[in-house]
């Protein structure tokens, strides 16, 4: 898979531009150029640029347009740089405010710039792997991935229902940061209780009777990798005090042992249920609950994903075909698309992966048929409808992950009043506090 070009930079001025493009790619940056608004959109269309550098004065409209344009058209636009030599500081103030990530007048100091455009790249760097294994409506969460690089001691507490794909995005998390350190799972939830502190914390042999050596933990097996802790929800009370002081202290110590340990690894949690909740019901102790709730990903459920349903059907046909060496794969018709739309998914990806499996089993045609896959027929009314929904969903959603729950910057980057943002998240049912 080629890597996504570095920068677009559109500048009018062939000088300047080809200047700029010459000096980018001495510094190791790929840059496309291009002089005007209407070739800047469709090259950002056709191509995935990690960041924009735009001039304000264009001969076919102004970087205003652009920018507004690239956030209509472009599920995930790229950071936007503006430079421009005929600047005011109210402008400056507007695009900022609209989402812009910075705004530079000419003449350029090339350091400060290079430095700037370094330090923006690095957020938003993209994962190897995600334009083509990463399905759609999961890319905003992975995009924030390379800001966690510098905060290993910070918690990552992963929320959705069962089968959305929350220990997915967690082994997606380690490979991007720690590669090649461990990645060590453990589900909370099947932990026996007299052996769960021995399981995450380890023990010295003698312990207690049947330690007959020492055994080293979940804590100490993950070493500088990622420990992913799944179902937190369902810790024992006592277990969620031990690991309160472990998260706070960064220190563990084994069961019998006389010396703390460190704990240089990434901690990772993942719920399906409602931690608030269940502090509030005294099943969850809120201090460890407000340990855990620094960084938070919600995983919206598969039936608010309408392209990840299409976009997995088609990855799990593939694999299966590759499997048993079928060429071509099974299609998807129209009829199926619609079907597969309008199903409600209460097993989200892991519901899809298995009737995708058993449907092509018993595959002996060219395409998959909702009676293959045991769902209902829907009509194409009901299908769209849904679709589009579930798309406007999808779309707001990720306007207020992007601006942090400012919903005036999200109904900006969106085209809509603020008034309209809200009446529309509220008959999506999203709630921004839990974004």
């Amino acid at each position: 898979m080629s890597r996504a070009p570095d920068i677009a930079l559109v500048e009018d001025d062939p000088i300047l531009g080809e200047s700029l493009q010459e000096r980018l790619r001495l510094e190791g940056l790929s840059c496309d150029l291009f002089t005007s608004t209407g070739a800047a959109l469709a090259g950002l269309e056709r191509d995935r640029h990690r960041l924009v550098l735009s001039d304000i004065r264009l001969p076919d409209g102004d970087g205003e347009r652009l920018f507004s344009e690239l956030h209509r058209r472009l599920p995930e636009p790229p950071p936007v740089v503006f430079i421009t030599g005929y600047g005011s500081i109210e402008q400056a103030v507007r695009l900022l405010r609209q989402g812009a990530a910075d705004y530079l007048t000419k003449p350029l100091d090339l350091d400060t710039l290079l430095a700037r455009l370094r330090e923006l790249l690095a957020r938003a760097a993209p994962l190897p792997e995600e334009a083509d294994q990463v399905a759609p409506g999961m890319r905003p969460f992975f995009r924030q991935i390379p800001r966690l690089a510098p905060h290993r001691e910070t918690v990552v507490l992963i929320q959705g229902e069962s089968g959305v794909g929350k220990e997915i995005l967690a082994r997606h998390l380690h490979e991007a940061l720690t590669p090649d350190a461990p990645f060590v799972a453990v589900n909370c939830a099947a932990l026996p209780e007299h052996l769960a502190a021995s399981e995450l914390f380890g023990h010295e042999k003698g312990a207690f009777t049947g330690a007959t050596r020492r055994h080293a933990g979940a804590f100490e097996r993950a070493g500088e990798g990622v420990l992913f802790l799944d179902e937190i929800g369902d810790m024992p009370a006592e277990l969620q005090a031990q690991l309160l002081r472990a998260i706070q202290e960064r220190s563990f110590r084994r069961l019998g042992g006389e010396r703390d340990l460190s704990f240089r690894g990434r901690l990772v949690c993942a719920t399906h249920q409602d931690l608030r909740q269940a502090v509030r019901e005294g099943r969850f102790r809120e201090d460890l609950y407000y340990r855990l709730n620094v960084v938070q990903f919600q995983i919206p459920p598969l039936r608010q994903r309408p392209a990840d349903i299409l976009w997995l059907a088609e990855q799990f046909i593939e694999a299966n075909a590759a499997r048993v060496g079928r060429t071509p794969p099974p299609a998807i018709d129209e009829a199926t698309r619609r079907a597969l739309l309008a199903h409600d998914w209460p097993g989200n990806v892991r519901e899809l992966k298995n009737l995708i499996d058993r449907a092509c089993i018993f595959c002996e045609g060219d395409a998959l048929t909702p009676e293959l896959l045991g769902l209902p027929a829907a009509t194409p009314s009901h299908g769209l409808r849904s679709a589009r929904e579930a798309a406007e969903r999808e779309r707001i959603v990720q306007m207020l992950q992007a601006h942090q729950g400012q919903v005036q910057k999200a109904a900006a980057a969106l085209g809509i009043s603020r008034k309209t943002l809200w009446e529309k998240m509220k008959k999506l049912d999203i709630d921004k506090d839990r974004l």
